[in-house]
């Protein structure tokens, strides 16, 4: 079984298929695309190792050529030397406008590459076949492209739309469970922000996702993908609705900086960490009522996530230097903090007006706790 979710943008509309097998069979899912009988793969080495093998036969036995590269695995890739790098090598492999470049993995694996088509001879087609959870329900989808700075996470980067996602729900099989709960972060994000039934869903079904369910991994990506496809159709290039789609980022990308973008903090696992506490402090300003924070955390909890500060190793810098870090957020509009709050779940919003002194007490408050 195949869901195919459409992300309709005029003549940058695409699909998302989301099935089992689809890796085996990418040769048939591409071939549509291609003008000529060649692609380029770029993947990293744990991906590549898992499942490149499989990809290159597929595409051999149905007589389309191709080649690949392997990046270094790990969030410190998604930066200027191996951008440079790809952009080089898909220039050896004398990639045109019209050919397409396969990006083979998680989301640092979709964002380098997806912004390297983007530059690439003013604009290449590419098409993402995310291998993680975080990947298939976030990050492949909407267009979003880019790497990270010594300034901040996603400082730089382009809007440029895949031709194709294809998310095979069996590849997320091969994942440390550590790594498919910090994709589950995401996918809790989009019932918070905005469908409650979603969320009810998964306090039920969440446990069996956390089991490798594919029943409920099948569900959970396509009703996450469905949800991402409706707001980016609306508002592709962030200009208002789109900002949705950052609840608990604001937090995240502050934590990330200051764990320097490692095995310390998961993205995933910071957007977790970030949506408790955007909802604690929608509670604090008076937004939610106290039910709201406390079933967030405890779902999180339940599901065996990072939901607290202390749930991260080793120190991190004062609750003013984390407010500091997300002064370079690209959310920051005439120098101030943008937040995504919520009146309750799946009634979030995007608020201009928050006072700093407010999220500098709930920081102190998180980091003593």
């Amino acid at each position: 079984m195949v869901n195919v979710v459409p992300v309709n943008l005029g003549s940058r509309s695409y699909e998302v298929r989301i099935g089992e097998g689809l890796l085996g069979r990418i040769a048939t899912e591409i071939a549509p695309l291609l003008r000529r009988r060649k692609v380029a793969i770029v993947t990293d080495e744990t991906v590549a190792a898992k499942h490149l093998p499989a990809v290159l036969e597929s595409l051999a036995a149905a007589g389309i050529s191709a080649s690949a590269m392997a990046l270094p695995s790990g969030e410190s890739t998604k930066a200027w030397p191996e951008f440079t790098r790809t952009v080089e090598w898909l220039l050896e492999q004398k990639v045109e406008r019209r050919d397409v470049v396969v990006a083979l993995g998680g989301g640092v694996v979709g964002d380098l590459v997806g912004f390297a088509c983007a530059v690439l001879r003013r604009g290449v087609r590419f098409v993402q076949v995310p291998t993680t959870l975080l990947a298939q329900v976030d990050s492949s989808v909407g267009g979003k492209t880019g790497i990270n700075s010594v300034h901040g996470k996603n400082l730089i980067g382009a809007f440029h739309q895949p031709s194709l996602v294809l998310a095979d729900i069996n590849v997320l099989d091969t994942l440390p469970p550590r790594d498919l709960l910090a994709g589950y972060g995401e996918v809790v994000k989009y019932g918070l922000l905005g469908d409650a039934d979603f969320f009810d869903y998964l306090e039920a079904k969440g446990p069996a996702l956390a089991r490798f369910d594919h029943g409920v991994i099948l569900k959970a990506v396509t009703r996450s993908v469905e949800m991402k496809a409706g707001i980016v159709e609306r508002d592709e290039t962030e200009e208002g609705e789109r900002a949705l789609l950052n609840l608990g980022h604001t937090f995240c990308h502050a934590l990330e900086k200051a764990t320097g973008f490692g095995d310390r903090l998961l993205h995933g696992e910071g957007v977790a960490i970030g949506c408790a506490l955007a909802f604690e402090l929608s509670q604090r300003l008076g937004l939610c009522s106290q039910e709201a924070p406390s079933r967030v955390r405890a779902h999180l909890k339940a599901m065996g996530m990072k939901t607290d500060l202390s749930d991260i190793s080793g120190d991190l810098p004062s609750a003013e230097a984390l407010v500091a870090l997300m002064g370079q957020d690209k959310k920051v509009i005439d120098g101030r903090l943008r937040f995504i709050l919520a009146r309750g779940i799946g009634e979030a919003f995007v608020a201009e007006d928050v006072p700093p002194a407010t999220v500098v007490q709930l920081l102190k408050d998180a980091l003593t706790s």
